[in-house]
């Protein structure tokens, strides 16, 4: 056995001490550095899906939790399989306190309501992601239909529609994150690189089908009971509100407003989103052609996987997940694009998610893999 004398145990201990001080240090500097996050609307989808992403992720910390609700109440009484995971409870949104305490405010509300907070965020220089309608469409087509009149044109103006895969350099330095649709992310996302190339686009014609958790939570639609009759229906046929949202970013993109059609579909199955999109064109490649042009277009984009000719999504490889897939199929001048993806994930929390990555500059995928 090995003893020290008394100078060697001082330079020891001074040592260990000397540890333990930097492990607590690095301990405090790492809170320091967490950014605080705010989620407003727990209680809808798009609420409890942000919760469960983001307590997976390695930078951030949920400090407030509120929603429209009776009476305050522990997450763990909403989602009892979150014991022992976050310890917060839900109350009605204190915005002076929310200033107080977060960096980064998600607002997952029904639409018409974020436009009420937004500028009280925006004004204390607070990053706001806003998943509902409210900054995604011009005054006008906005009014028109969503039945409500537009209460804030100045931070409208500088609303940047979160879509990584185009806006990316936009969205780096943005405050306000118009994050998009569900329906018009699997659109896009499909349409993107033809839009971008500037291929000539004669009509497009978008067949959708979604869960039923795209139409939130709402007793009075029973959905329950859709689901129990194995039921499939149109609804909203060419007059989705979605539909101008995809119509803009078309227009954005490619400089064309070529006949658009939107219809889409409800499925007896809880999430996801599978479209197949039809275009005529004049565009005379071969589909072998075109896929490589998306795989060239998309290569180093962390959540679009574009398929082998001859194979094509299903919901089944994207539910769960932040990933968008696409397959494609070219017969004389007409394009068919099947397009899939989770719309709580890519369709709506895990896009926003992916925006605060951006922001903040942490890895684009930290928290959704």
């Amino acid at each position: 056995m090995v003893k020290y004398n008394g100078d060697i145990e001082i330079q020891v201990r001074c040592r260990v001490f000397q540890i333990i001080c930097l492990l607590r240090m690095a301990h405090v500097l790492n809170l320091k550095t967490m950014l605080n996050i705010a989620i407003i609307g727990v209680t809808g989808y798009a609420g409890e899906e942000l919760i469960r992403v983001l307590l997976k992720h390695p930078k951030v910390q949920i400090v407030s939790v509120s929603a429209k609700i009776d009476k305050p109440c522990k997450i763990e009484e909403l989602y009892p399989d979150l014991k022992g995971k976050i310890d917060l409870v839900c109350t009605e949104p204190d915005i002076d306190e929310i200033i107080k305490t977060a960096d980064c405010i998600f607002l997952a509300l029904p639409h018409t309501v974020s436009m009420s907070m937004v500028p009280k965020f925006v004004n204390k220089g607070k990053v706001v992601i806003d998943l509902s309608a409210d900054y995604r469409l011009g005054i006008q087509v906005y009014e028109q239909h969503y039945k409500c009149k537009h209460t804030d044109a100045q931070n409208l103006k500088m609303a940047v529609y979160g879509l990584p895969e185009a806006n990316r350099d936009f969205i780096k330095k943005a405050k306000l994150i118009a994050n998009p649709g569900c329906y018009p992310t699997a659109a896009l996302l499909a349409l993107l690189p033809l839009l971008k190339q500037k291929v000539k686009l004669e009509s497009i014609y978008i067949d959708a089908k979604s869960g039923t958790s795209g139409a939130g939570r709402n007793p009075n639609l029973k959905m329950e009971e859709f689901i129990s009759k194995h039921n499939l229906k149109a609804y909203k046929i060419n007059c989705h509100q979605h539909a101008p949202e995809i119509q803009a970013q078309i227009e954005k993109f490619s400089g064309q407003n070529p006949e658009f059609v939107f219809v889409p579909h409800l499925m007896p199955f809880e999430r996801g989103i599978l479209e197949t999109i039809y275009i005529r064109s004049q565009f005379t490649d071969h589909s072998s052609q075109i896929i490589e042009m998306y795989k060239e277009f998309y290569k180093n984009e962390p959540f679009v996987r574009v398929l082998d000719e001859g194979k094509f999504p299903e919901l089944i490889n994207v539910v769960g997940t932040n990933f968008c897939e696409i397959g494609l199929k070219i017969e004389d001048n007409l394009i068919i694009i099947v397009s899939a993806i989770d719309n709580l994930l890519k369709g709506a929390s895990g896009q926003a998610v992916e925006n605060m990555n951006i922001i903040y500059q942490f890895e684009e995928t930290l928290g959704l893999t």
